[in-house]
């Protein structure tokens, strides 16, 4: 299939072929939803962490004698039946929340994903995203929430969107299912995009 290619003034100079497997792939949203889910485990920090009778300091000794006391038996005052005992299934950091994406399942989320940009009007072909200098100024043509794919050798432009608030540049070689649903518009450099694979 061909796109058109733009400049940054959002005028079409020309056009592009492009693979159909990647442009225009049909919607899937169960597959889609299942990558965002996933990545979003994988990136999960537990954090919450609660101490077991174990753990928490304290309660050595046996508090009173087993038997003849008339009182209920007890080995520790660290049980979780007492105050300042250890937690019954608290949450513990050494939880692990990743969950398994396969290669060809991201593979395929993220040509999915493409073509629905592609679909929905939201992703553009640019000719170049080169700038002359590592400048926030330089991006001033840059519409709000927009995920730049800049060709490969392109440093410039990461750091002069940097500052910029939901504006975002990432290597063609790291592009996302999660960044470009995120981002409503998408802007791919034209050398960029064989470097999509």
């Amino acid at each position: 299939m061909k796109l058109p290619v733009y400049d940054k003034t959002d005028k079409q100079i020309g056009e592009i072929e492009v693979s159909d497997a990647i442009f225009a792939r049909a919607w899937n949203p169960d597959l889609i939803h299942q990558i965002v889910v996933a990545m979003a485990a994988n990136r999960r920090q537990p954090l919450a962490h609660t101490k077991q009778r174990d753990e928490v300091s304290g309660g050595g000794r046996k508090p009173w004698r087993q038997k003849g006391t008339g009182r209920a038996r007890h080995g520790s005052t660290r049980s979780p039946l007492w105050k300042g005992g250890g937690a019954t299934f608290g949450p513990r950091n050494d939880r692990d929340y990743t969950q398994k994406i396969n290669k060809k399942m991201i593979k395929a989320g993220l040509y999915v994903a493409l073509s629905k940009k592609i679909t929905d009007g939201e992703c553009k072909i640019i000719d170049t995203l080169a700038i002359p200098e590592a400048r926030t100024r330089e991006l001033r043509w840059v519409p709000k929430s927009t995920l730049l794919v800049p060709a490969a050798g392109n440093k410039d432009i990461f750091r002069a969107c940097a500052n910029i608030q939901k504006v975002k540049a990432v290597d063609a070689h790291s592009l996302n299912v999660h960044d470009i649903l995120k981002f409503k518009n998408l802007l791919i450099d034209r050398e960029a995009i064989t470097n999509i694979t």
